[in-house]
């Protein structure tokens, strides 16, 4: 199978993300060996006591994606690549800038070369809704990296090489989005709970969703597509009924840089995406080689096809969410 016996990187691995596919890889799979590269060493303690029983199949690498010369080294052993590390906080992204780019656009570039100078031989790079006509420097940040990674693929030459991305909204549950902050505000016995606007929407992606879509991209990348789940999308205000049947709401305005809806697929990226049972693909229009062409029982979408939360055909009742919020949540860092 695809990811036995081999060698997989994760950066940032030991988030939310990295945590769920190293479980997932390990359950379903006989990897080699997985190894977590991140900076924080009490984040890597508390991930080789959770998964003690795979100490085997595990190492820690303590580094930073800025750090070229540290990647490089981990990178000798690895077959490959999953690139998770990011700077992701919208507000903390603002506020420093500077920082941002070096993680989320040095970092990217950083992988990419060390990639490139090693034996890796796929890599796929998390991608957010946010990078999709960006309206703030996480997503402006992100929508650079995509970039880099698409045409990193023009530099592989005869290397057995490839670069892909994988783009969902926030993951249900996790840290930063809506439901935590719900699930304490309903647990301090709040009144009421707070959207910021009552035409919001999201879409519905959980973290197991999440790393079959990697792992898909893994089997079918050919170098340079986008790949995105087909997944439901639900109101904030069916979330908050779902979570406290009846409680008051209030409507408090939407923060800089956010959307009403998130949005996957846009107008002018609907002139090479193509739809497929449980996903799109994004091919790269400067890379439209042969060797790149898509993938069997795709049809391509029309031309100004747009994906957003907005317009989704698949919508959650709040029955449906209320099931989820019990089956599918991950637990948190």
């Amino acid at each position: 199978m695809l990811l036995d016996d081999k060698t997989i990187l994760i950066t940032g691995g030991t988030g939310s993300f990295g945590k769920s596919f190293t479980k997932y890889v390990l359950t379903h799979y006989h990897p080699k060996k997985i190894i977590i590269y991140s900076r924080d060493e009490f984040k890597q303690w508390m991930m080789a006591n959770a998964f003690a029983e795979y100490k085997e199949k595990l190492r820690f690498f303590i580094g930073d994606v800025r750090d070229y010369e540290r990647l490089r080294r981990a990178f000798e052993s690895a077959d490959y690549v999953i690139h998770a590390a990011a700077l992701k906080q919208v507000p903390a992204c603002e506020y420093n800038p500077n920082e941002a780019i070096k993680t989320n656009v040095i970092g990217a570039q950083n992988v990419i070369d060390a990639s490139l100078d090693t034996h890796i031989q796929k890599v796929v790079a998390l991608s957010t809704d946010k990078a999709v006509n960006p309206v703030n420097l996480y997503g402006g940040t992100k929508l650079v990296s995509d970039k880099l990674f698409i045409a990193a693929n023009a530099y592989c030459g005869n290397k057995d090489l490839n670069f892909s991305i994988v783009r969902y909204g926030n993951v249900a549950g996790s840290r930063g989005s809506i439901i935590p902050l719900f699930r304490q505000l309903i647990d301090e016995g709040a009144d009421e709970l707070p959207i910021t606007d009552y035409r919001m929407t999201r879409f519905w992606i959980s973290l197991t969703e999440g790393v079959q879509l990697v792992i898909k991209a893994l089997e079918e990348a050919k170098g340079g597509e986008t790949f995105i789940s087909r997944i439901p999308s639900f109101k904030i205000t069916d979330l908050a009924e779902a979570m406290a049947p009846g409680m008051k709401t209030k409507e408090v305005g939407i923060r800089p840089g956010e959307k009403l809806h998130e949005v996957m697929v846009t107008v002018e990226d609907s002139m090479t995406t193509y739809e497929y049972d449980k996903h799109f693909i994004i091919y790269p229009q400067m890379f439209w080689q042969e060797s790149k062409r898509p993938t069997p029982n795709g049809r391509k979408v029309e031309d100004g096809f747009y994906y957003s939360s907005g317009n989704n055909t698949q919508w959650l009742t709040v029955a449906q969410i209320r099931e989820l919020l019990k089956t599918d949540l991950e637990e948190e860092d």
